[in-house]
């Protein structure tokens, strides 16, 4: 039984909830930054493609506009998200009907069961203008009746899939990921495995919404992806993600935790290409590509200090990590880490390395 729990990740886990020194809520800068790059992309693309005179926009309750937020953690960074949101889509309605009624919201902030929702709707601006509802389960399933939202949106969620795929940790697999926890990109079996997972998730995640938007509804998406022709071991989150399987491997030669976890240990991340998104949104079939932007984050080039990237990779990972490898073991392996990038600050922060990048893109869900 303790082989079979080992070999696969949980398909549902939660950032750090509450809003302590070690919460997401308080370790989320970087997610942050990102809204004030795409601001203008959404208020120009709501603007451009957005129509409340097209016919799937019933007239009788076109003052009733419907958003998702899928992936949204426990703040605040989605309050902000829809706000801008808002703006943009009222903007649009006076501009295109005038003399209309004023225009109603109904926000609904999904993520997994274990997300911590009360701490969401404590934090719950007291002036937000929408009424809001929570709604738990995986994005990668259905969550909402047949064509009632106007506007999905998905912000760092999607590079993670919803399992690691069970290949890479078998060990009779030409795929199997043994000293490694990640899809590096070198190893061409297991990149097929992972590359595989998240078309699977793709899919899954683009069906469910083309069923619950309606015809000429907008979904905006900003993911995690790799420039075109980039390895994820290219990259400084590459590069980051092998160190830290170098040092679980360490601790596990010292005894410290166990080796048969190290070895089942594999990240469900997957950071794919801009040309392997459009592939699949475009074999789909029930979205038009509006835009796909990369994003030059303010972040970037900012000089990391180690104690701010292991609050923000404990405030992510924190529940995964005590899911594989039991709660006990994770404040030793963060404080290992930590002590390990100190000593090996420039081979890790300051090597020679490219940036992975953040996608923008803006779907509109074709009219039948």
């Amino acid at each position: 039984m303790e082989n079979e729990e080992t070999k696969t990740v949980p398909k549902s886990w939660a950032m750090v909830g509450g809003d302590g020194p070690r919460s997401y809520a308080q370790n989320s800068s970087y997610q942050r930054g990102v809204l004030d790059v795409v601001n203008e992309l959404m208020n120009e693309g709501i603007k451009e493609t957005l129509d409340f005179k097209s016919p799937c926009f019933d007239s009788s309750n076109v003052c009733t506009f419907r958003i998702a937020d899928f992936g949204c953690s426990a703040g605040p960074n989605t309050f902000l998200a829809m706000e801008k949101i808002m703006e943009a889509v009222e903007q649009k309605y006076h501009a295109q009907l005038q003399n209309s009624p004023p225009l109603e919201f109904q926000v609904f902030f999904n993520d997994v069961t274990g997300n911590d929702f009360n701490t969401l709707f404590k934090t719950l601006p007291s002036y937000q203008k929408y009424f809001a509802a929570g709604v738990p389960g995986t994005f990668y399933d259905r969550l909402f009746p047949k064509s009632t939202l106007r506007l999905a949106y998905s912000s760092y969620s999607l590079h993670w899939l919803s399992k690691v795929p069970e290949e890479v940790v078998d060990t009779k697999s030409p795929a199997w990921n043994k000293g490694s926890i990640q899809c590096s990109g070198t190893a061409k079996e297991v990149a097929k495995a992972y590359s595989a997972q998240f078309k699977t998730d793709m899919d899954n995640f683009l069906n469910a919404r083309a069923q619950e938007i309606i015809g000429g509804g907008l979904m905006v998406i900003i993911i995690l992806s790799l420039p075109d022709g980039i390895l994820m071991s290219q990259t400084g989150a590459g590069i980051f993600n092998d160190f830290f399987g170098y040092c679980l491997i360490e601790m596990a030669k010292l005894g410290v935790i166990s080796e048969e976890k190290v070895d089942t240990f594999n990240l469900p991340l997957y950071y794919s290409s801009a040309k392997e998104l459009e592939e699949i949104i475009k074999n789909h079939g029930h979205f038009c590509i509006e835009r796909l932007n990369m994003l030059n984050h303010p972040m970037t080039k900012r000089k990391i200090d180690v104690q701010f990237h292991i609050s923000q990779f404990r405030s992510i990972f924190q529940g995964l990590l005590e899911a594989h490898f039991g709660r006990d073991d994770v404040d030793k392996i963060l404080e290992y880490l930590a002590k390990k990038l100190a000593e090996n600050y420039d081979s890790v922060f300051n090597v020679a390395k490219h940036q992975h990048v953040e996608h923008f893109i803006l779907l509109k869900r074709n009219i039948n």
